[in-house]
């Protein structure tokens, strides 16, 4: 597949498809985070323009079962693999 077929990475994207910034067609292709100069692969969450993530808090979880998570700031990039 070209890189032209790739759908444009948005600003702001969720992996939890509960959430109004989850976009389907994006997952269906390997994305890659880089947080302050270091690949994550732990990212739920991601803002390039405000400059956070969000990752999982440990092993903690809500009362649905869902993991805390925690807000990270810094510089953020978004790619394809």
């Amino acid at each position: 597949m070209t890189d032209t077929a790739k759908p444009e990475l948005p600003d702001h994207l969720s992996i939890d498809p509960r959430s109004p910034h989850h976009v389907r067609e994006i997952f269906q292709h390997d994305i890659g985070v880089r947080f302050n100069d270091k690949d994550r692969f732990d990212v739920e969450e991601y803002c390039v323009s405000e400059g956070w993530i969000k990752v999982a808090a440990g092993k903690s979880v809500d009362r649905k079962g869902r993991p805390l998570m925690i807000k990270l700031k810094g510089k953020v990039e978004v790619f394809y693999r």
